[in-house]
């Protein structure tokens, strides 16, 4: 890692510390709970001596693209204070995401400040889009994945 990435990551655990929101996932991975969104911070190196970090949350997966969402989705880009959403189209999936300068001229007020604003879009979009064009929330696909491992792990009992 170079300077500006540690500096993020530090200014990242010092600033989110005491949030029970807040999780360290790997050295240049983070993740918040916001109501029924995740949002991920990540570290990202930019040439040898700079550091960007990007707030990522996936809102709906499994959407089917259509006019009427893709205008939705441009329009909403151009209100917003912080961040766009985005598609992807290989996993039929709608995140919304951010991403500011890191390293010694990142401040917890900054940090924080785009923070709440990627969670707060995600959490309230999250529900929005999957009650109109279908699909799950990251929450949903969490809990199902979850609940399949405690499946796969249970001992298989004799069906009577």
């Amino acid at each position: 890692m170079n300077p500006a990435e540690v500096a993020t990551a530090l200014m990242i655990e010092r600033t989110l510390q005491a949030s029970t929101a807040y999780r360290k996932v790997d050295d240049n991975l983070y993740v918040i709970k916001q109501g029924s969104a995740y949002v991920m911070l990540s570290v990202v190196p930019w040439g040898e001596n700079k550091a960007m970090l990007r707030f990522t949350a996936l809102l709906v997966k499994g959407l089917k693209m259509e006019a009427q969402l893709a205008s939705q989705l441009l329009e909403l880009n151009g209100h917003l204070r912080f961040g766009a959403f985005s598609w992807d189209p290989s996993e039929s999936s709608v995140s919304f995401s951010h991403t500011i300068l890191g390293g010694a001229t990142l401040d917890a007020d900054e940090l924080l400040a785009t923070l709440r604003d990627i969670a707060l879009v995600a959490d309230e979009y999250d529900d929005k889009l999957m009650s109109k064009y279908g699909g799950q929330r990251m929450r949903d696909l969490l809990e199902e994945a979850a609940l399949e491992r405690i499946i796969d792990k249970s001992p298989k009992r004799p069906v009577i």
